[in-house]
């Protein structure tokens, strides 16, 4: 089986706080992983069981990251948008990151691998 691992793409534009930014990855991250144990458990059951690789990569806007959203989506890779809910720094509906599988890292790479580590 192809490698397991999950991306998470932060939008660099927002100039969220270090906290604020570690929640949205960390929202991103779970959604995901729920989106991706309903699809497909088994791919879901061997990211967990094999150490929950994590990528957090950076994205330069909502144009970037609603397009990369719809190609996930189109190929029906599991993966979750996160929007704020405006609570603190951000406007509500902010959309902050996005979260990708965990799946197989070969079909992950074909959309990001042109995108820079945070």
């Amino acid at each position: 089986m192809d490698e397991i691992k999950q991306v998470i793409l932060v939008r660099t534009d927002l100039d969220m706080g270090k906290g604020k930014m570690a929640a949205q990855v960390a929202h991103a991250s779970v959604s995901a992983y729920l989106s991706a144990s309903r699809s497909n458990a088994d791919v879901a059951d061997a990211w967990l069981s094999s150490g929950q690789k994590k990528i957090v990569l950076k994205v330069e806007d909502d144009k970037v990251i609603k397009k990369l959203y719809e190609a996930f989506k189109f190929k029906k890779i599991p993966c979750a948008l996160i929007n704020d809910a405006g609570l603190t720094q951000l406007p509500p509906g902010t959309i902050t990151t996005l979260g990708i599988g965990p799946w197989k890292k070969s079909e992950i790479d074909f959309f990001t691998s042109s995108l820079k580590l945070l």
